[in-house]
């Protein structure tokens, strides 16, 4: 258990403190520096528990936890409170801005036989048909 206790220089402190108070930033980093002051148990003959502080800030216990074990594997203060931004969206989009043209000539030609204009159906329809994408919903193509 004392390999997860938080144990704050003065500097930690102070970098954490001037990030509650001062400047415009992010509420989901601001709590969580608030969740490591209150986890510090420097200088501290009375401490807060898990409960007190889910509590006190609103948060899941297990959020607690969280933060708690981000902040031990963290090189420094600034690691934690300065997430990187990810460089590749999860899943790469679907609908390319080459689909996005070819629907859009799709739907500015001519209607099919028996049809009086293009709907969002018949232009899925028929993108697939034409190997455009592989798949594509009415309402993606709506979007488009």
């Amino acid at each position: 258990m004392e390999n997860n206790l938080i144990m704050l220089n003065e500097e930690q402190r102070a970098c954490l403190e001037k990030f509650v108070r001062n400047g415009v930033h992010n509420a989901h980093l601001i709590t969580r520096a608030r969740v490591i002051l209150s986890l510090d148990r420097s200088n501290k003959t009375d401490h807060l528990r898990i409960t007190q502080i889910s509590q006190r800030i609103g948060i899941s216990r297990q959020a607690i936890y969280d933060i708690r074990d981000d902040f031990l594997a963290a090189p420094n203060v600034e690691e934690l409170l300065n997430r990187k931004k990810c460089e590749t969206p999860p899943v790469e989009a679907k609908i390319t801005g080459e689909v996005e043209a070819h629907i859009i000539a799709l739907a500015c030609s001519e209607p099919p036989e028996g049809c009086a204009r293009w709907t969002l159906s018949l232009l899925a329809e028929k993108s697939v048909e034409l190997d455009f994408i592989d798949s594509i919903s009415y309402k993606s193509v709506e979007r488009v």
